[in-house]
């Protein structure tokens, strides 16, 4: 009589090991399933939007009203704003003095457009903390997410371009008062070599405290205003490491610094338009640079969480239908715990990604 024999610890091993990875591939850490760019009116015609596996919409604040908010709440999803904290150039028409200066002592001009604020502009950071507590006042959302929070500079594309700002008065002074660095008496392109030359490590860290501290002021108006809302922060890719540690030394964002007031960091690898068009596996690679530099492994319980937003949608370089399924694998691996996909405005028209992106959504929902 033939008497089976105790598994051995390689077999014992491969079972675990497929356990996990038919439990990773299931994606049942992913508790966000979204959608980024106002509410999609188009599939609440045909149905709701569980039948596409959404249960999250992201959308710019000046989006939202009451209306809105019923229509979603009805539906069951989670509301989230988009909140541009640097980039409101309307500002300046009557506040020219809040335009970033550059090395050369005038005015930067806007990189590709992308028109930034002085980050140490007064009037302008209570315009903006103002608009904050109003929508967080004014609409029962679940979250908000700061959005162009960074220095001057225009980085959504392969090649980015990211002057060296802001050497107003207002800032050159403020440095040299705070991180205690006398400067000579000198013209603004004198000084901003000086400053770039012999202090740049100082004047690096002194910006990113800078913005740091715009975050630290708005968590604190969460905790007045909503207390209960989540303050995410939609952000660059890249590593510290990429663009000589621009992350840091050129955008100004530290985001360990910013990790004590954050609840999720969405990491924007837009694999297509940062020139990896043919590699999706690049968005994975940053989402877990990501969770190793923030100490982030996608567990429940975690402090922080991370959900990335992903590029369906054509901008520089088009994403075909049949990509679509190895972007939202590579979105949804861990440390990643919820994902969403840019932007409704284009998808809308393109139904047959939008397809793909419903079928992924509903095979990983409970």
């Amino acid at each position: 009589m033939f008497t089976p024999k105790s598994p051995s610890i390689a077999v014992l091993f491969l079972c675990a090991v497929t356990q996990w990875a038919s439990a990773e591939d299931n994606r049942a850490h992913i508790s966000i399933r979204g959608i980024y760019g106002g509410v999609p009116t188009e599939l609440l015609v045909q149905g709701t939007l569980r039948d596409y596996g959404v249960n999250a919409i992201f959308m710019g604040s000046g989006g939202i009203n009451a209306e809105r908010v019923a229509v979603l709440k009805k539906q069951g999803a989670k509301i989230f704003a988009e909140f541009n904290t640097m980039h409101v150039a309307t500002y300046l028409k009557d506040h020219a003095d809040a335009a970033p200066v550059g090395v050369d002592g005038k005015v930067c001009p806007a990189p590709h457009g992308w028109q930034g604020n002085c980050p140490t502009h007064p009037g302008y950071r209570r315009f903006r903390m103002d608009a904050f507590r109003r929508v967080l006042r004014d609409f029962e959302i679940d979250g908000i997410w700061l959005d162009y929070h960074h220095s001057h500079a225009s980085w959504e594309r392969a090649v980015p371009d990211m002057p060296d700002t802001c050497f107003c008065e207002r800032c050159v002074a403020q440095f040299s008062r705070e991180t205690k660095t006398p400067l000579p008496d000198e013209g603004t392109p004198q000084l901003a070599h000086t400053i770039l030359e012999i202090h740049r490590d100082s004047w690096g860290q002194w910006r990113c405290d800078v913005f740091t501290d715009w975050v630290r002021e708005f968590r604190s108006i969460i905790d007045e205003t909503r207390p209960r809302a989540l303050l995410g922060t939609f952000h660059c890719p890249w590593t510290d490491a990429e663009f000589d540690g621009a992350l840091r030394n050129k955008l100004a964002i530290d985001l360990r610094a910013q990790a004590k007031y954050i609840d999720v960091f969405s990491i924007m690898p837009y694999h297509a338009r940062f020139g990896h068009a043919s590699d999706p596996s690049w968005i994975s690679r940053q989402t877990k640079w990501l969770g190793d530099y923030l100490g982030v492994n996608g567990e429940p319980g975690e402090r922080h969480r991370i959900w990335p937003i992903v590029q369906l949608s054509d901008w520089g370089e088009s994403v075909s239908s049949n990509q679509v399924r190895s972007i939202m694998d590579h979105g949804t691996r861990r440390p990643a715990t919820g994902v969403m996909v840019f932007n409704w405005g284009s998808l809308k028209k393109q139904m047959g990604k939008v397809d793909e992106m419903a079928k992924y959504y509903r095979e990983i929902q409970p």
